[in-house]
């Protein structure tokens, strides 16, 4: 259960569809970088609900066939540069969602049940392209419709945490879309800061915020595996290398230019 990153990273096959994380919650970037380097490709990414950072340099990469998504943005660094290139050059297909609606299709994963309905997104021109979206009678109320969304099952839920413990539970804290993902996956694969002895569901203070070991498929302890975006509770975002990382990206030329020096090189040093 508790690996090495390459060996967790070789887990993720092409055309798997990956489950991932928004930076405010717990991104594995050096799996992402790993990924990179990996050349692992037709990667399906749904971001729960959205994505930043290691959304857009899969997609700058070359790594994803398809994303689906409620937003892809750099938050205050502005847009996601490889993310909008690529929508804009049909590079890759975009299948437009809801917080709610990717929140409401795990869900029903984590449930064991084929779809679950989701009333806030009538109306709305999503509807129209989305054709695996149906709206049905409610039976139990004459006159009244409902959307039904089927299941989202990835095969992936990639994560990272602030530690684990050498039983395969892993903490998240507050984070409770990082439970939903790794409920609702086939595969849970973990960085997290440190794997440490103690027991973390027999500890009262962690065991609430504890993903049990059941759900885990396996970890790798890779401090500071969430730079250069940030880890609760641990270090802050590096907001000069996300602005650079935004500035260069705005080219391919330049998006290249920064996998060469932060994520090639980085590669080859380690």
């Amino acid at each position: 259960m508790i690996t090495s990153l390459d060996n967790l990273v070789e887990r993720i096959q092409d055309g798997a569809s990956v489950a991932v994380a928004p930076d405010y919650s717990g991104c594995a970037m050096a799996a992402v970088r790993a990924l990179i380097c990996r050349g692992t490709g037709d990667l399906h990414l749904l971001t729960v609900p959205q994505a930043g950072f290691q959304a857009d340099m899969l997609i700058g990469a070359g790594n994803v066939k398809s994303v689906e998504t409620a937003a892809i943005t750099l938050g205050e660094h502005g847009f996601a540069p490889r993310f909008s290139d690529a929508v804009k050059n049909a590079r890759i297909v975009l299948r437009d969602a809801t917080c709610p609606a990717i929140h409401a299709g795990l869900q029903a994963a984590e449930k064991g049940i084929p779809f679950m309905p989701l009333r806030g997104i009538l109306g709305s021109d999503l509807l129209t392209h989305r054709d695996d979206w149906l709206t049905l009678d409610n039976p139990f109320s004459d006159g009244d419709t409902i959307v039904v969304l089927p299941a989202i099952r990835p095969d992936i839920a990639l994560f990272h945490a602030s530690r684990a413990d050498r039983h395969g539970n892993v903490w998240i804290g507050v984070r409770r879309e990082l439970m939903l993902m790794a409920h609702a996956a086939r595969q849970t694969l973990v960085t997290v800061e440190e794997v440490v002895d103690d027991d973390l569901l027999a500890d009262e203070a962690y065991a609430s915020g504890t993903i049990p070991a059941l759900y885990v498929s396996a970890i790798a302890e890779v401090p500071n595996g969430a730079w250069p975006v940030g880890l609760a509770g641990r270090y802050p975002a590096d907001a000069a290398h996300l602005a650079e990382y935004a500035r260069l990206a705005k080219t391919a030329a330049g998006f290249q230019q920064y996998l060469d020096e932060h994520v090639r090189n980085r590669a080859s040093a380690a």
